[in-house]
């Protein structure tokens, strides 16, 4: 890549655009050749009327009158001869996606020219911009629809990389994504996110992101659980589980990962009684819960145990 970055570089440093603008590309990218440009004119890149578009008329483009598609991959130079000697190659353009000749770095940059707005302020240094993901490895900007900017075609997208995510999604326990009543931006924001870190949560925390639609579970409480309150995903997996209501472990286990049951007085009173045995309280129904209900908190004045 750093070879075709460096010959890329060095058209977009000569300039030589086309003076007849995506009239001299569609000669060749038509719907009948290979690589049909078309479905462009159907977005707002290719859209005349909407302001900022390479294809918007000259009062309302950000780039100078006539680059059309060059805006987006580089000046054409020698690229549009319509006759080459046997053996030579075409001059090479910028070419985004599967097709890509240049690096994510180079690609990013004819992007961000334009969208490097609030929404991907936080792009530089954010965990996908380290994997050395390009835009156009999810956005597809020559389709009539991006499906990754839509409710059912994002999940898909994401997934495609993310394998680990879609195998959580088939558990016993998971969020309604494959029902699409819900989208990996609703919690994620794939351009970095508030919060910081590899997860590129929306909100500042991930408490933040799940009280977003969780807002029953919100405190403050009088009487506080507190790793309800530091962080839901102490007990819970957030895309899915095997155990009910997304737990990491079930309960009395995950109880128990904190609360020592020695002493507790639901353990049988004989001692000829293992603690294994199922008249013990906590290990039938909810377990600790079919007692202490309020696992997240209690607004009771003797909620203290969470009973109430």
């Amino acid at each position: 890549m750093e070879d075709a970055d460096a010959i890329l570089a060095a058209k977009l440093a000569d300039g030589a655009y086309s003076p007849r603008g995506a009239d001299t590309c569609l000669g060749c990218h038509d719907e009948s050749e290979a690589f049909p440009t078309a479905a462009v004119f159907e977005t707002v890149h290719g859209h005349p009327g909407v302001a900022g578009s390479p294809f918007a008329d000259a009062a309302y483009s950000s780039f100078p009158a006539g680059l059309q598609c060059e805006a987006c991959h580089g000046p054409m130079g020698e690229h549009g001869r319509r006759m080459l000697r046997e053996a030579d190659s075409r001059e090479p353009i910028v070419n985004f996606g599967a097709r890509r000749n240049a690096s994510a770095d180079l690609q990013n940059h004819f992007c961000l020219a334009c969208h490097e707005d609030y929404g991907r302020a936080r792009w530089a240094g954010s965990a996908h911009e380290q994997a050395d993901l390009a835009c156009a490895d999810c956005h597809r900007i020559h389709d009539r629809v991006d499906l990754v900017r839509t409710q059912t075609g994002q999940a898909d997208r994401c997934l495609g990389c993310h394998r680990d995510v879609r195998a959580d999604l088939l558990k016993l326990s998971s969020h309604p994504m494959r029902q699409h009543q819900l989208a990996c931006r609703d919690c994620h924001d794939p351009h970095g996110g508030s919060g910081g870190g590899d997860a590129l949560v929306r909100e500042p925390s991930v408490n933040e992101a799940c009280l977003a639609c969780h807002a029953e579970k919100q405190g403050p409480f009088l009487w506080e659980h507190p790793p309800a309150s530091e962080d839901c995903g102490i007990c819970h997996l957030p895309h899915g589980s095997n155990q009910p209501a997304l737990l990491v472990r079930r309960a009395p286990h995950l109880c128990q990962a904190c609360h020592s049951s020695v002493g507790h007085r639901s353990l049988p009173a004989l001692a000829e009684r293992l603690p294994s045995d199922p008249g013990a309280e906590f290990l039938f129904a909810s377990a600790c819960l079919n007692c202490h209900s309020q696992v997240h908190g209690s607004n009771h004045p003797s909620g203290n145990l969470l009973r109430r």
